[in-house]
């Protein structure tokens, strides 16, 4: 199942990443064993970001993903479900609308 990954990175742990020449390492071993199919680094309310796509076959994958944001800068994760236009088209929402209104 695809996934928009958004990671909310805070300031403090950052910094003393960036000060201590930590932060393009542990960014780039996330991103390597994480493989994304994309990412975008970002500001979100002020704070550094990122925003990837990712795909999870099993629930028990989601660790795999939130783990090393949590553990190597304290950051704040978020999954959600990503549909293209054709999957929500599947999705039946006339057939949705009609039952539910």
């Amino acid at each position: 199942m695809r996934m928009l990954l958004h990671v909310r990175i805070p300031h403090e742990e950052f910094n003393a990443a960036v000060r201590d020449g930590s932060a393009e390492k542990k960014m780039k071993q996330i991103l390597e064993q994480t493989k994304p199919e994309a990412v975008y680094f970002t500001e979100y309310d002020g704070r550094r970001g990122a925003i990837m796509f990712i795909n999870i076959d099993d629930p028990s994958e989601v660790p795999k993903f939130s783990e090393p944001w949590f553990l190597l800068f304290n950051a704040d994760v978020q999954f959600h479900i990503a549909m293209t236009p054709e999957e929500l088209g599947r999705a039946g929402l006339e057939k949705l609308g009609k039952k539910w209104a």
